[in-house]
């Protein structure tokens, strides 16, 4: 298994562990790391304008039982809430969504917290089971876990979501 450096780095090995065909993605320069690399190792993506419109494409991708993931960063949820709560799980879709988080650590925005911080509460409240990777998770809990919660919503056929950091300021260093 080849060494692994940094927890995106650790992202992107746990979801080709998983198998992953495709991932949908709304453009993110906090994600961007992730994007490029799933896409540098073949693994086929498709740009989606909104986060409902990337649940859409994901969801008709998982009905077709392709492996499919969404990358995005938390605060879009609130556009995505609509398309989860009536399409995703109300179908029993296996989509494994990870999600940047905002308002923490290294945040430059005053006003993304106000979406940001009720996110893992929000989606609970309509189903949707959050995993948390933080900056004091290692390497190889990232890969693990980001593998794990992908095959779950394979198994529960349900949407899942991880929130990862990636603003924190530790991370400039390692990454």
């Amino acid at each position: 298994m080849k060494q692994i450096n940094s927890r995106h780095g650790a992202l992107v090995a746990g979801l080709m562990d998983w198998g992953i065909q495709d991932f949908i993605y709304v453009p993110s320069s906090h994600a961007a790391p992730i994007i490029r690399s799933l896409e540098s190792q073949g693994v086929r993506a498709v740009m989606a304008n909104r986060e409902e419109e990337a649940v859409g494409i994901a969801g008709g991708l998982s009905l077709a039982g392709r492996k499919v993931a969404i990358v995005m960063q938390d605060n879009g949820f609130g556009n995505a809430l609509t398309a989860l709560a009536t399409f995703a799980i109300q179908y029993h879709l296996a989509i494994p969504i990870f999600a940047n988080t905002r308002g923490g650590l290294g945040e430059y925005n005053s006003m993304i917290n106000s979406i940001s911080e009720s996110v893992p509460s929000i989606l609970e409240r309509i189903g949707v089971k959050v995993i948390e990777l933080g900056i004091s998770d290692s390497v190889e809990v990232w890969r693990s876990s980001t593998k794990a919660v992908a095959q779950l919503a394979k198994i529960q056929h349900r949407p899942n979501v991880t929130l990862f950091e990636a603003l924190h300021p530790s991370l400039e260093e390692v990454e």
